[in-house]
């Protein structure tokens, strides 16, 4: 008698697939502050805006710090550029810090100081995109919200899509991963954020970790072989060098001064003039230094 042959259970399907991944999380998932149960949807967002484009082991503390420091929205828009400019410290892309700030200060204009819950209000804000719109509605305010960053765009790729790696952001991202979202509000959520943890934990970019996943008999990539990425190798950002080095460099010496700093002593920090002075004018730029009628350079007030 021979024996039976199996059939692979079909890719991606979103009556076994939600369920695998949410169990998977409750025993896989990072203790991070801002995922505890009863986190104010302000802390929700500041923890979305901190994480953009930052590890979270950079932003954990900082996180801790400004949620001690501006516990609502209101308290961040009283508060001047130039605090809140020191506050971000070396978490980089400070223009965010600024964002954040003037989105507090529409917070407490136009909804009274609450967060609002509704994403087309979320994404109105200053520095507020899809994502993060979603993600705070979703986290925040507990919503059943298609949630889609890069670790999900890049799970959704090999598990639905077949593919090693995910073709630039569309808007089809949102229609896939609401697809496999479950109906129930609460385990949506949670879903949600299982999704991206997998992306981030074991789904990673370059390598996967295959083993380690939970729904690897149901990946479309697994299940075509794993095949090779199609199209130009992904590019690797640099730091040393860049204009972003040096603008926080410039940045460094204006934090840490209690007057305006002459141009002399920003002109030590990196030889290159014309690269400096290039950074030093998009800092002027982005609302992050301003000049002193005498010349000198300082945070803006």
């Amino acid at each position: 008698m021979s024996a039976a042959v199996r059939t692979p259970p079909d890719p991606a399907d979103p009556a076994t697939v939600d369920d695998t991944i949410v169990d998977w999380y409750a025993g896989a998932a990072r203790d991070l502050p801002w995922r505890a149960p009863g986190t104010a949807p302000w802390a929700v967002l500041v923890s979305e805006v901190m994480l953009q484009q930052t590890p979270v082991a950079r932003v954990e503390p900082r996180w801790r710090e400004w949620l001690a420091r501006w516990p609502a929205p209101a308290d961040l828009a009283a508060a001047s550029p130039a605090e809140v400019i020191r506050a971000w410290g070396k978490l980089g892309y400070p223009r965010r810090a600024l964002r954040l700030r003037e989105a507090a200060a529409a917070i407490t204009e136009r909804h009274g100081g609450a967060v609002p819950a509704d994403v087309a209000a979320l994404e109105s804000l200053p520095g507020i995109g899809t994502y993060t719109a979603r993600a705070v509605a979703c986290f925040g305010h507990g919503q059943r919200q298609p949630v889609v960053d890069t670790n999900v765009r890049r799970v959704v790729a090999r598990l639905v899509h077949g593919n090693a790696t995910a073709a630039p952001a569309r808007s089809s991202d949102l229609t896939d991963i609401a697809a496999l979202t479950p109906d129930d509000h609460d385990r949506a959520v949670r879903f949600s954020v299982a999704v991206m943890e997998l992306g981030a934990l074991v789904c990673v970019a370059g390598t996967p970790r295959c083993a380690l996943c939970p729904v690897r008999d149901q990946c479309a990539w697994r299940l075509a072989g794993s095949p090779a990425a199609t199209g130009p190798p992904r590019r690797v950002q640099r730091y040393a060098g860049t204009d972003r080095q040096v603008r926080g460099r410039l940045l460094d010496v204006l934090r840490g001064a209690s007057q305006p700093v002459a141009p002399a002593e920003l002109d030590r920090v990196w030889e290159d003039a014309v690269q400096r002075s290039r950074c030093l004018n998009s800092l002027l730029a982005d609302g992050l230094v301003v000049q002193t009628a005498d010349g000198r350079f300082t945070l803006p007030e």
